[in-house]
């Protein structure tokens, strides 16, 4: 029996980075190549200043290499516009941060339909898609409670659900657990490979936090913009 070709989620091929700084050259990325398959976990462990932040920014298109090629679903990002790279992130793309980046005042549901409101779908659809999100990260109860009214895990949670609403292939995370203590850490290390794994979506995160390091299927440590050994 023919077998299926897996599509890769993401690839760098010797990307660098290179920035201007006064009257030098900061090399922020040298020569990074990785390959990101469905339903795994990669880690991207390094110092603050070591290049993963820059790295993701590149992989969803935010930010162009200097030299290299990038590739998300197979796509390679130097050909689309900046219309089609964003079209490519409000489909195809979840991202979450250290700070989940909750509007306050807008309640649990709201937030998570903000990225429906911006592909202008259909309010019906809207509110079954952001309370099937929240279901998935535990949150039923707290649909109607606003950002304010959460606590920390809680607004990680409705990040989480928020760069899920969407049906996402790939999803970035930058410090995810950064601002948490230990045992929240842990319950959203343990729904992120719950998530990435029944819904086959690549997951790269960058991380100090050695919970989310174990979580991971790989690891991927980074040094003065270099993966090392």
């Amino acid at each position: 029996m023919k077998q299926t070709a897996v599509m890769t989620i993401a690839e760098a091929r010797g990307v660098t980075r290179d920035f201007r700084s006064g009257g030098g050259t900061v090399h922020a990325l040298r020569g990074i190549d990785l390959q990101l398959q469905p339903g795994e976990i990669v880690a991207l462990r390094g110092r603050s200043g070591s290049g993963k932040t820059t790295l993701l920014n590149i992989l969803i298109g935010l930010d162009d290499p200097t030299q290299g090629q990038v590739f998300v679903l197979e796509r390679d990002l130097a050909t689309l516009n900046e219309t089609e790279r964003a079209r490519l992130r409000r489909e195809s793309i979840g991202m979450m941060f250290q700070n989940a980046h909750l509007f306050p005042s807008l309640t649990a549901q709201e937030n998570v339909e903000i990225p429906l409101r911006l592909a202008r779908m259909d309010p019906d659809q809207r509110t079954k898609l952001a309370r099937e999100a929240l279901r998935r990260v535990g949150l039923t109860a707290r649909i109607q409670h606003r950002g304010l009214e959460l606590s920390g895990g809680e607004q990680q949670r409705v990040a989480l659900a928020r760069a899920l609403v969407h049906s996402p292939r790939f999803i970035v995370a930058d410090e995810p657990t950064g601002n948490l203590d230990s045992v929240t850490s842990r319950d959203i290390a343990a729904l992120l490979r719950e998530t990435a794994h029944q819904s086959q979506i690549g997951l790269l995160v960058a991380t100090h936090d050695s919970t989310l390091v174990e979580a991971s299927d790989r690891v991927l440590n980074i040094q003065d913009g270099r993966i090392v050994e």
